[in-house]
Formats: structure tokens, sequence, C-alpha cells
């Protein structure tokens, strides 16, 4: 015969097990927010590491760019300099060629070559006096007909241009203003350089010069560029 079972006797207390379910369901809950913070935790973080990892590649590739790009300006700078330098000495080399062209024709002018040649207007330079509407002007004279006799005459210029929108000439006696009327005395055997200045008007702007020689070998007249006048003085003086 098998014993019989004791009974234990517990007095119901709804209270208690109330209070059991409320401490299992405050449990529950609370590992349920610790969990949604871990996971909360996890996915603000991970973003953030690879972001500032971006940011940091995206700043280094940037500072490289900006390193090359100084470079190339800088290398930019340079052919540019370079290039200035080459065309700056390539205009000084056709200068002087000109200049060694123009004493070429000169000297060959005076030597004559078998070939005698009477007076001529080899060269005229003009450069302008600052702060005046006056210019200085230097003419080249020539001749190789007369070897050993002196040429002899006087030599003067007028000027063509505009005044006012017209066109308009200046004679020597408007240039001069009255002072050596008939024109600067030359007297030479092979070539003199006459000089003198001129006035021009205000307003005037100078086209070309004509330069005239009249002596004991009668009249010699040679046009000129006022443009090509002025850019021989000023060629003269690179040149120098």
């Amino acid at each position: 015969m098998s014993p019989i079972p004791s009974l234990v006797i517990r007095r119901h207390d709804p209270a208690r097990q109330r209070r059991t379910r409320l401490l299992v369901a405050a449990m529950w809950l609370g590992s349920l927010l610790i969990v949604a913070g871990l996971v909360a935790t996890f996915v603000a973080r991970a973003p953030g590491e690879d972001h500032s990892a971006e940011l940091a590649a995206a700043r280094k590739e940037g500072e490289a760019l900006k390193s090359r790009i100084a470079v190339l300006e800088r290398s930019e700078q340079i052919a540019k300099a370079a290039l200035g330098d080459v065309q700056q000495t390539l205009r000084d080399r056709e200068e002087e060629i000109d200049g060694l062209r123009a004493d070429l024709a000169f000297y060959g002018r005076l030597v004559g070559g078998g070939k005698r040649e009477g007076l001529a207007v080899h060269a005229l330079r003009i450069a302008p006096v600052a702060g005046s509407q006056a210019w200085n002007f230097t003419a080249t004279l020539t001749q190789n007909f007369k070897r050993g006799a002196d040429v002899r005459g006087r030599l003067t210029l007028s000027v063509e241009g505009i005044a006012d929108g017209k066109l308009s000439t200046l004679d020597w006696s408007a240039l001069s203003q009255g002072q050596d009327a008939s024109g600067i005395e030359y007297r030479f055997k092979y070539f003199q350089q006459v000089g003198g200045t001129i006035m021009l008007p205000a307003g005037f702007a100078a086209n070309r010069v004509v330069v005239r020689a009249d002596g004991d070998s009668g009249r010699v007249e040679q046009e000129f560029s006022w443009k090509d006048a002025v850019k021989g003085e000023e060629s003269d003086n690179v040149s120098q």
C-alpha cells in the first residue's frame, strides 16, 4: 500500500501574486529596453564612424588636389614668363637686324660700289620733348657723287596730319615758329646728321613728314611715316 502524500496547506495571497507578476513584467520590459538601447547605440555609432572615415579621405583628396593645382598654376606662370622672354628676345633681334640692314644700306650708299648717287635723305628720327608739344628731329643726309667736294644747302620739314577732323599740312614756318625761316644749314662731303626742333599745335595728329634738302645739288624730297620716324628713335634707344 502506497503511503498517503502529505498535504501542504498554504494561505492564498492575491497581493503577493500580483507583485510577482509585476516583477516579472518589469524585468521583461527592462530587458527589452536594454536590447533596444544597445541596438540604437550600434546603429548610431556605425554610420558615424563610416562618415568620419569618408570625410577624412575626402579632406586628404582635397588637399592633394589643391597641391596639384598650385603646382600647375606655378608651371603656367613659369611657362608664360619664359614665353614672354623669348618673344622679347625675338623682337630685340628683329630690331637689331633692321638696324644692321639700315647701317648696311647707309654705308653702301657712301661707298657706292661703283655707283655714284647724289644727295639723298637716308633716314629721319623724331623724339618728343617731355612736357611740351615740341619734337626733336634728326635727318641723315648722304651723297657720294661729288667725292671730296662739299655739298651745302638748307633743310626744311613739313608735317601732314589731321586737325579739327580735317586734313592739314604744317609748313616749315609754322613748325619752326619763325626761327630759321629759311631752313637749317648743312654742309658735308659724304654724310651729315642735321637736327632741329619743331612744334606741333595742340590736338594735331601727325601722319606723315616730308624732308626737303635744297642746295647746290638741287632739291631732294623724302617722305616718312610719322609713326616709323618715331619708332626709329625708339629702336635706336633700345639698341643702345
